[in-house]
């Protein structure tokens, strides 16, 4: 065994499992968070998927975080207590723009305290939140089926990378028994960039919104929400 692989053993093991119809993005948002990368292709994943990822939680807590990907069509196979086994954080994944996604959070509820019990621990993820305009899942909605299930709940956009690192940081810290600090916490907070219009860019604090015009009166077309 290499001194790395040694390393790595000796961290926290952390078990992430995601979960949810498909089309919702659960491989999309652990590629943009281990890879950094989105494709608009969509390819099933077959069966699961496995990546890891390792972090550093609090300054001085390493961990490894493995994140299970399991395809959609799990829920009416004969594998998912086998994927589910040992996970420390259950995460549903829905997307907001399709309504299916969040009516069906039960029956993959019900197959998995099935197949394993209930989770140590649970959340529930609303992806595609960069398409507020085709949005019809409330935030409200999600909310309080989380508070009804005593799950996290979280927004994100694996298109954009928006919420993605914090929101596993988070999960992360929880697991460990550790709480994030605002700085660590901004740290996490990328730049996001969305498309508007023409050329230029335009720089919007967070929780602002509009356009600005350049000295030929063209609209911006990138703004970055910092």
């Amino acid at each position: 065994m290499s001194d790395s692989e040694d390393e790595v053993s000796t961290d926290k093991q952390l078990k992430l499992v995601l979960v949810g119809d498909p089309g919702t993005g659960k491989s999309s948002i652990i590629r943009r968070y281990c890879h950094q990368e989105f494709s608009r292709q969509y390819f099933p994943t077959a069966g699961v998927d496995f990546f890891l990822k390792r972090v550093t939680i609090h300054g001085n807590r390493d961990a490894t975080i493995q994140l299970w990907d399991v395809g959609g069509s799990a829920l009416d196979g004969k594998m998912l207590d086998k994927y589910i086994f040992g996970a420390h954080v259950v995460i549903y994944v829905i997307d907001v723009t399709n309504p299916s996604s969040f009516d069906n959070l039960t029956h993959w509820m019900q197959a998995i305290n099935s197949a394993q019990g209930k989770p140590a621990s649970s959340a529930i993820v609303g992806n595609k939140c960069d398409l507020e305009h085709q949005r019809v899942i409330r935030i409200e909605r999600q909310q309080k089926f989380a508070t009804d299930h005593g799950f996290f709940s979280y927004i994100v956009s694996a298109r954009t990378g928006e919420n993605i690192s914090l929101f596993f940081q988070k999960v992360a810290a929880e697991i460990l028994g550790v709480k994030l600090s605002k700085a660590e916490q901004e740290e996490h907070q990328p730049v996001v960039r969305a498309e508007i219009a023409d050329s230029h860019v335009c720089v919007v604090p967070e929780g602002t919104t509009g356009r600005r015009a350049n000295a030929n009166g063209a609209k911006s077309t990138v703004c970055m929400i910092q």
